[in-house]
């Protein structure tokens, strides 16, 4: 069973994303003991749900090694049964205390969610467009709110309200990890991640952790 706490869990992540940046990872836990001595149990520290997209290597960017996240991915991070069921087992069974939800700019999926909505878009395959159509509501609140038509709107503000979007989706239909975070035993970080820079930055926060030393905006 893990041994972190929520905002103990968040700390060593922002550690391992900082020696990332720094250019001096340290490539932890991914010699052949720690392989053999994972090979009938697993006890992550935390669950990252975040994008598909290629340069978000999760264990890369937060310097991890085999058995420390417990992954679930998917093009524009976006809420689905599969997601939802993935994130109950790591809460429920595994105990994980910390989920980070982590998106990231120059997004093609909230690109694509965007160039959708303009009048002359071209129709996507069926599967991606039910994948986009979870990040329009996005899309429209930030064009109303800067009273721009919805296919101008920043990527960078869109990825952002996604984000907190996904976050507040995940409580509302799951309520066991609600009710985990209610009880102080698992935290929430919606998390953006800065391709060029390499750092991960809190956006929204929820359960027992510490915002400030967090680094929330």
């Amino acid at each position: 069973m893990p041994t972190l706490r929520p905002n103990k869990a968040w700390s060593v992540m922002m550690r391992g994303n900082a020696r990332f940046v720094a250019g001096e990872p340290r490539h932890p836990r991914q010699d052949v003991e720690r392989r053999e001595s994972l090979a009938h149990i697993q006890n992550p520290d935390v669950v990252l749900f975040g994008c598909s997209d290629s340069r978000l290597a999760a264990e890369i960017i937060f310097d991890k090694g085999l058995g420390d996240l417990f992954v679930v991915r998917n093009a524009g991070q976006v809420i689905s049964d599969s997601v939802v069921g993935s994130l109950e087992y790591a809460v429920g069974i595994l105990h994980v205390p910390l989920i980070v939800v982590l998106g990231h700019d120059e997004c093609g999926a909230v690109r694509a969610a965007i160039d959708s909505v303009a009048p002359d878009a071209t129709p996507l395959p069926p599967h991606i467009d039910s994948l986009i159509q979870q990040i329009v509501p996005a899309v429209k609140r930030v064009g109303k709110a800067r009273s721009v038509e919805p296919w101008t709107a920043d990527p960078l503000e869109v990825g952002r309200e996604h984000l907190r979007d996904t976050v507040a989706e995940l409580l509302e239909r799951s309520e066991m990890i609600s009710d985990a975070v209610a009880a102080g035993i698992l935290g929430i970080v919606g998390a953006n991640y800065k391709l060029l820079e390499g750092t991960a930055v809190p956006d929204i926060i929820i359960g027992n952790i510490d915002k400030q030393a967090a680094g929330a905006a």
